[in-house]
């Protein structure tokens, strides 16, 4: 079948080998990190600054004026990885330049003054630049063939124009998986051979031009056909306005390996182009990729290819941004045998602004089409004589971005036609919504992303779709049903919106990958992320984070591992002090975040504390001072009621006697009868409480009905908790009514040793002996009985028995409880 068009050119491309600029793929090797990274780029330096840090792994010094590079200029970076300095002038580098970098992965002198390529010991080397320098030969010092992990090489020259076969003989036993070569000069002279050597290729960029020596080019592509290469890139393969009179591409129809050909910013003929297809056709070519050309007819038909005699193995025929030379549309003459095995094809910045139906149609295959960057929309795309039903019938994924569609209801309709169609990219366009959409059911893949739909657009979209990209699409509230909404939903894009919260729904959502990056999150919290089973991924840097508690969670318990942006796009936004410190750096108390375990911890002190203070008071007796508290507290509130009670009232006892059961013989005996017979009336306990009153109420009442208090003190008064009450109850008498009441008897000697520590104004007591003691001798006992009688008698009492009292007094509470 024959077509004849007259529409915008149809180019192919399909990319293949991303050229090495500035050795990009550092990242995969070394660290990028701010702490470890110096760029010192464009500062004036003429040689690199000595003194630093040790730390550093990427180090750029480039578009400087460094002429030279020598031993102990990088000494001090031991832990350089990468390194660049190009566009410095380099002339010279000497043999032990880098002899302290020996974990350099990375090395990118191009665009420099060598005249020689540098002899490199290297061992970790895998990635090298010497391109545009004016070295005037390809051949490699014998050092490179210890370049065992070098996978990438870079190499071109304005002032070679030749290669041998020994200038890549280093290279035999390396494994060299990428070679960029040339520097966009014509090479004079070929060796064959010099390439095939490369046994690992298996791809090349070729920056060299032709216009005369094709039995170069032809040799080159052979070798590296032998090479068990896939993929060659030929950037700017003829120079402008080139005069090519017979068939460069000769070669071609020989080739059994390479099956991935891009020619890049070329001039190209409409002649060149008929020979350069009339190849394609007879070679192992499935992917081919025009980038970025201009395009020239030179003769009066334009492009003529006929039907040819045999199969084809291209599968994508791709064009990337096409020049027209002339100012009208092109013809095309294209046998659409040769195209109808297509699975892939796209039509990129062609300004296409109508479908070209009978074209595409004839590709039943085609799978793949991508037709961004024109000026398509609804009308051009689906317009009268284009039906989608007989122009598609296998097609999968469409890509429509950078158009100017803006119906979204009106495309929903018509992809209805396309049976089989799976994704539909519809990002950079001017969508708008404004009635209802009905999607095909068998559409699981769109993306919309910068188009200004709001946060209306979730009702508008199909709940078949399994991956949905609303990235800058003015959201700024995800819905809490869309667990709902879209039950079958793995990934999801929202990046580049103001979406401040992850609503807990969305974890009942089985996703695979999610992008939330570029928000306004300020946390992720553990309910928001936690039942994600299956996800693989998730994107949440340059959000403005607050490094509090709230995200102590994320930043402590979350797996790293499933973030593709980790650690570099993570920093802090508040509180003022921690403003872009790096999240993985901010430190936080782990029990300051956790209010339940604060609680525990809080609980468990105040119970030690408790438990250690109940000891104390125990051991110190404090139970007994607790008790004596309270007791007081009654004391002194009768005590409000009787101020003045002693100064007026008549007492019902001369004496209230205090003292320990084990002392009762002696003072029911003795004392009792003694004091009796002189007509003193006595309060003792066992005779003179009254039953059925609570015993402190009982020694209340008779201190307070005594005219004095007279204590018997001996070992067992000391351990006696009775005898203490008492003690303290007359002492607090004594005080609150200004009188002198407390008498004391010492009944037998009380050894100091034999009292606790504490009773310490008790032992000085007894070693000042000012008090009544009991004696032995039955002439002393007389005179014992005379002073205590008359104390008892005499309102008036010495001044050292009043002294003694109020020390013995304000000791007494001390004394222990135990009977």
């Amino acid at each position: 079948m024959r077509m004849w068009s007259t529409i915008w050119p149809v180019l192919i491309s399909c990319l293949l080998l991303i050229s090495l600029n500035a050795l990009g793929e550092e990242s995969g090797y070394c660290s990028t990190l701010t702490e470890h990274t110096k760029d010192l780029s464009n500062n004036n330096l003429t040689r690199i600054p000595s003194h630093l840090s040790n730390s550093i792994e990427y180090f750029d010094v480039s578009h400087n004026n460094i002429a030279s590079i020598v031993h102990g200029d990088l000494s001090g970076l031991t832990h350089l990885c990468f390194l660049k300095v190009t566009h410095c002038g380099l002339q010279y580098i000497s043999l032990d330049a880098f002899s302290s970098n020996s974990e350099i992965k990375i090395l990118n002198i191009s665009y420099n003054q060598l005249t020689v390529i540098p002899n490199l010991h290297l061992p970790q080397l895998r990635m090298l630049d010497l391109s545009s320098n004016p070295y005037p030969s390809y051949a490699l010092p014998g050092s490179f063939g210890n370049l065992s992990y070098l996978s990438i090489l870079a190499i071109g020259s304005k002032d070679a124009s030749s290669v041998n076969v020994d200038d890549f003989v280093p290279l035999q036993n390396i494994s060299l998986k990428k070679l960029i070569f040339g520097d966009g000069t014509e090479l004079q002279n070929y060796e064959n051979g010099s390439f095939s050597q490369l046994k690992s290729l298996w791809g090349v960029v070729l920056k060299v031009t032709f216009c005369q020596h094709f039995d170069i080019f032809s040799n080159m592509i052979m070798d590296f056909d032998q090479t068990q290469t896939k993929k060659i890139q030929l950037v700017k393969l003829f120079p402008d306005q080139c005069t090519i009179r017979t068939d460069p591409f000769m070669a071609f129809k020989d080739l059994r390996v390479l099956s991935n050909l891009s020619i890049v910013d070329t001039w190209i003929n409409s002649s060149v182009m008929v020979k350069l297809f009339k190849n394609i056709w007879k070679s192992s070519f499935e992917e081919t990729v025009f980038l970025n050309i201009t395009y020239n007819e030179d003769t009066p038909d334009g492009f003529q290819l006929p039907k040819q005699n045999h199969t084809t193995n291209l599968r994508a025929f791709v064009l990337d941004g096409v020049h027209h030379h002339q100012y009208h549309y092109p013809t095309f003459n294209v046998s659409m045998e040769l195209v109808n095995k297509l699975t892939y094809l796209k039509f990129s910045g062609t300004g296409m602004n109508i479908l070209p139906c009978n074209l595409i149609s004839a590709i039943k295959s085609l799978q793949l089409l991508d037709l961004s960057d024109n000026l398509l929309d609804e009308s051009g795309f689906w317009w009268f004589g284009c039906s989608s039903h007989k122009v598609f019938p296998a097609l999968r994924k469409l890509s429509l971005s950078h158009n100017r569609f803006n119906d979204l209801a009106e495309i929903a309709k018509n992809v209805n036609d396309m049976k089989f169609l799976e994704s539909l990219d519809l990002s950079f366009n001017s969508i708008s919504i404004d009635k209802p959409c009905f999607w095909p059911p068998h559409l699981i893949e769109l993306s919309l992303s910068h188009n200004n739909l709001g946060n209306d657009i979730f009702r508008y979209l199909s709940p078949y779709f399994q991956k949905i990209d609303l990235s800058k699409t003015g959201i700024s509230v995800i819905p809490l049903n869309i667990s709902s909404l879209f039950p079958r939903l793995t990934y999801l894009f929202l990046s580049f919106n103001s979406i401040q919260v992850i609503p807990v729904d969305l974890r009942a959502l089985m996703l695979l990958s999610l992008h939330i990056d570029q928000n306004a999150v300020t946390f992720i919290s553990q309910k928001s992320m936690e039942g994600f089973p299956k996800l693989r991924t998730l994107k949440a840097g340059y959000n403005p984070f607050s490094c509090d508690c709230d995200s102590f969670w994320f930043l402590t318990a979350f797996n790293k591992s499933l973030l593709s942006d980790w650690p570099q796009d993570y920093t802090c936004s508040t509180p003022p002090s921690f403003s872009g410190m790096r999240f993985e750096m901010y430190e936080h108390s782990w029990l300051s975040c956790q209010p339940g375990l604060q609680a525990a911890v809080v609980l468990l002190v105040l119970f030690v504390v408790g438990t250690a203070l109940a000891i104390t008071v125990y051991s110190c007796d404090g139970i007994w001072y607790t008790k004596m508290l309270w007791v007081w507290m009654r004391m002194k509130r009768r005590g409000y009621k009787r101020a003045d009670r002693l100064l007026n009232a008549t007492f019902r006892y001369h004496a209230f006697i205090s003292y320990s059961q084990h002392d009762s013989v002696w003072v029911g005996s003795q004392l009792v009868p003694e004091l009796e017979r002189s007509g003193l009336s006595l309060c003792v306990h066992e005779r003179d409480f009254e039953p059925g009153m609570w015993i402190v109420d009982n020694i209340i009442h008779c201190v307070e009905h005594s005219y004095k208090s007279l204590f018997i003190l001996s070992k067992h008064f000391v351990q006696s908790e009775w005898c203490n009450y008492e003690l303290f109850f007359a002492q607090h008498r004594a005080i609150s009514v200004n009188d002198d009441s407390l008498v004391f008897v010492l009944l037998e000697p009380i050894p100091p040793d034999s009292l606790p520590k504490k009773f310490l104004k008790l032992r000085t007591l007894l070693r000042r002996k000012t008090y009544l003691e009991w004696p032995a001798d039955e002439r002393k006992q007389r005179v014992f009985w005379c002073n205590l009688k008359a104390i008892l008698q005499t309102v008036d009492q010495s001044k050292i028995l009043k002294d003694v009292a109020t020390d013995i007094a304000e000791m007494c509470p001390l004394v222990p409880v135990k009977e």
